[in-house]
Formats: C-alpha cells, structure tokens, sequence
C-alpha cells in the first residue's frame, strides 16, 4: 500500500554566481545582494534614483558567490536524496537565464573533487549508502534524455537520430516510450553512463555563454530497495531521482543568436514559457485547467510540480546591471514556485518491481522445500514412536507416501511454472524501459519457454503412463538467474528459469 503524506510546498533556493571576466571588463555595476541568513535576494534599480529602495525576495536558503558545492548539496540537496532512498519521487531543476551557472550547478567542472555539482555528488551519496546498508537490497537504473526543439532524444542511444515520444498510464503517468536503462552498480559505472550522454547532448556558443546549453536535460536515477519488514515479508520501495538541468532563456539581442541558435533559443524560450504558465496556475488559486500539455518539457514534470514528488528549484542568477530584467524575472518566478504544493508519497509494491519478484519466487521454493522436509522428518518420529513394521515395510511404507505426495505436488508444479512464464511476459510487456526490438526477443524466449514447459509435461505423463508409477516430481530444485543484455549496457533485468532436478538431495545452497 501507498503511504499518503500530506502536501508540501516546492523547496526554492538561489544562487548567485560571481561577477566574470567580460561584466567587470564593461565596468557593469553589481546590483545584486545576497543575505544568507536572512535567505533574502536583493535587486537594485542601475537607472533608479539614490533613495529608491531595492526588491527584496526571500527563499528556503540563498547562496552567494562564495558558495561551494558540498555546502550546497549537503545543506540543500542531500535531505531530498536520502528522500528517494526512502522511496519517493524526487526533482532538482535548475532555472535562470542562459550564462548563470546551471550547469555548474548541476554537474561542476570534472576531474575537481572540490567542483563536484548536484549530480556527480548524489551519484557517491547513493552509492555509498547503499554500501552501508545490512538488510536491505538495492537496484539502480540510470537513464539519460535532452529535449531539444521539442524533441525528445535518449543520450545514451547508440541512434541519435530517433525521437521519442511521451505516453500517459493512469498509474504510472507520464513516461517515455523507448527510453533506455542501464543498471549500475557503482559511482563509475554511473558516472560513464552520464559522460556517454554528455557527449551527445546539444551544446552551442552564444555571445553570453560559449558553452550554451542548447536543450533542457533530463539524468533520472531509479532505485529499487528491498528489506524484510515487521511482519516478515519482503517490501519493495521504489524512489525515481529526476536531475534537470534546464537551458536559460535568452533574448536575441544579447546572444546575438542567428539561424540555426535563433531556432533553438525561440524553442527553449517557449518552453521555459510554458513552464511559467504552469507554475502561475498553480499557484493563483483560479484556473481550473493546468497547462502540462503546452510542452513536453511541462508534461515530463508534471509529477514534479503539484504531484507525486519532493521538488526543489535551484534559481540561478548573474549580479551584473546588464541583466537586471532578466535577474527580476527569474526571481519572481521563484517566488510563485514556492507556493506551489506536492503531494508525495512512497512508492511501495509496484507492479513490476523487479526486486520484489526473484526474492518471492525464491523464498517460495525454499519454504517448499523446507516443508517437505519436515512432513518427512515428523512421519518418521511418529512410525518410530508407533514402533512400526520391520525396516523393508517401513521403507516401502516411507517411499508410497512420498509418491503419494509428489504426485499431489505435480500439477501444482506446472501450474506455477506456467503462471510465473505469463507473469514474466506481462512484466516485459509493462516495461516501458525497453525498445521494441528487445522486448519482441524477450517475449520470443518466454514463448519458447512455455513450449519447452508442455513438451516436459507431456513427456512426463507419458514415462508415466508407461511405467505406470505416479509421475515424476519436480523434486528438489536449483535455480540461476539469467541477466540479459541489451547493446551497450552491463547486467540488466534478471529472469529466472527454474531447473527439475530428481538427482539432487534433499537441500538446495
């Protein structure tokens, strides 16, 4: 069951980066103050006259210039982190206009441990709390996309040319079709996956900003936790990390954008557009229809904002004069975002968490297993006791009601392995992680896999039939997990394929 936690507003901070090389060589005037404590951002008028007071904002915490990175996720980031581990949807989105650090923010300057932004820390926090855990067991899922030009692309497919498209389900909501997954098992394998997708995300130079982002990001990280709860049973979490790094609005006049820019920056401008209607009818309290439609950015963070997730909005602004338009708007979107209201709950026992099925189908056969044994063990305490026949009757007496046994066992046996087959195919059906091509190969194996199922049925009742003895138990089992691999990734989802083993005794390790 979902556990319902009543609503919270969306986490706002600001940050405000340094004066650069070409504001202070065009002797701009800061006209930005930042009052930590106060968590207030102030914003002086360059052509207003001496006495005119400044707009004041106030925010759940404001970072200066002086700001280093672990100061900002540890203070700001890490409690929504821990939040994910814990099974709910989390969503950090950088905003601001183009050239005010979202990106550094986001991700910092690789290769300095000191300049680590939001992503590559959470990807060690993740890690290294799962290194620390004893009774639980963890599954991480990295996925990469950018939307440019209202284009959805997967950076970490190997076709760069595909565009993908969004699909809605009334339980999960809104998700990508096609979109690839790659599980990883540690800070480095998710780390590549993250520079194989920077490599192919859209990047461009403007007169603002050489290195522009010319398409908003999208690093989603999901974690499947499993661990033995109160009553025994197993329960399955599963928390989704959402890390957006959004491109800046921009004003053509300034980029000085032309053709192919000039395209690109009227796009990025209406979505981010867009992504202001949306948090102002949120937020006003009248409009009884909320705009998620209007872009496919808004639509991939429609959970994020007034749904099923912890948000936090980093605002990112420059402190020079020259843009202090943009700076103001920036701001004051940021303060209408923080009214906005989320309703987050943990996400437990979904449908197809991956986790929750291998450890119930094993622990199932273990107890079957273990029953038998004890059934045997008490049947022979009791002849002892009865002081029964000479020991060739009691052996034959043990192997009747063993027989009599299996063969009430059998068609449980191959009602279960057809049942778990049909489940396993539902499973890849649902699995919107999947391409197409994959999930037709997979579904290929399961079908060839009941196949094998009725011929094994059926040559068994006929060894049967022959002998005329009560059909072959499925007996004592092993087990393996099969993990197959889709183009480019590691270890992906583990399917089970369950072996009959007569020869074997009595235990399974």
């Amino acid at each position: 069951m979902s556990k319902l936690k009543s609503s919270e507003s969306v986490r706002v901070v600001v940050r405000c980066r340094p004066m650069n090389g070409k504001e202070k060589a065009a002797s701009y005037d800061k006209v930005v103050d930042v009052d930590v404590k106060l968590g207030q951002v102030s914003v002086k008028n360059p052509k207003g006259v001496a006495h005119e007071m400044p707009k004041t904002f106030t925010f759940d915490a404001v970072y200066d210039w002086n700001a280093k990175q672990f100061e900002l996720y540890d203070e700001t980031f890490r409690p929504l982190v821990d939040s994910v581990l814990q099974g709910f949807n989390g969503t950090i989105f950088a905003y601001g206009q183009t050239g005010t650090g979202k990106t550094y923010t986001m991700e910092g300057v690789r290769g300095d441990p000191e300049k680590r932004g939001v992503i590559p820390n959470s990807f060690d926090h993740i890690f290294t709390h799962i290194s620390r855990s004893q009774n639980q067991q963890y599954l991480v899922r990295a996925s990469y996309l950018e939307i440019y030009q209202e284009e959805i692309r997967d950076l970490l497919s190997k076709d760069q040319t595909k565009r993908l498209e969004l699909k809605e389900r009334p339980d999960t909501g809104v998700y990508v079709k096609d979109l690839s997954s790659f599980v990883t098992k540690s800070v480095k394998e998710i780390e590549h996956v993250m520079n194989v997708g920077n490599q192919n995300r859209s990047v461009g130079a403007t007169n603002m900003n050489e290195h522009s982002s010319r398409s908003h990001a999208i690093f989603v990280i999901t974690i499947e936790c499993s661990e033995v709860g109160l009553d025994g049973e197993n329960h399955i979490r599963v928390g989704k990390l959402n890390l957006v790094d959004l491109a800046g609005s921009e004003r053509q006049a300034k980029t000085g954008a032309q053709g192919e820019r000039l395209k690109e920056a009227t796009k990025i401008n209406l979505s981010l557009s867009a992504l202001g209607n949306v948090i102002s009818a949120l937020v006003d309290g009248k409009s009884t229809h909320i705009p998620y439609r209007d872009s496919k950015l808004t639509r991939l963070l429609q959970d994020s904002l007034g749904g099923n997730a912890k948000t936090v909005m980093v605002a990112n602004v420059g402190p020079a004069s020259y843009n202090v338009e943009e700076t103001l708007t920036t701001l004051r979107y940021a303060n209408r975002a923080k009214n906005i209201k989320n309703k987050p709950r943990v996400n437990e026992d979904p449908k197809d968490a991956l986790l929750r099925e291998f450890q119930e189908e094993i622990a199932r056969l273990k107890a079957q297993l273990e029953k038998r044994s004890i059934g045997r063990r008490k049947r022979r305490e009791k002849r002892r006791e009865g002081g029964g026949s000479g020991g060739g009757g009691e052996e034959e007496e043990e192997e009747g009601e063993e027989g009599e046994e299996e063969g009430d066992d059998k068609d449980d046996y191959w009602r279960e392995q057809q049942e778990k087959l049909e489940i396993e195919k539902r499973a890849i059906v649902e699995d919107h992680s999947l391409v197409a091509e994959e999930k037709m190969r997979l579904l290929k194996e399961k079908e060839k896999k009941m196949e094998d199922l009725r011929r094994e049925k059926d040559a068994a009742e006929m060894l049967g039939a022959k002998i005329k003895v009560p059909h072959p138990s499925p007996g004592p089992f092993f087990w393996c997990f099969l993990f197959y691999q889709k183009n480019g990734t590691r270890d992906d989802v583990p399917f089970k394929y369950y072996i009959p083993n007569s020869s074997m005794g009595s235990s399974v390790q």
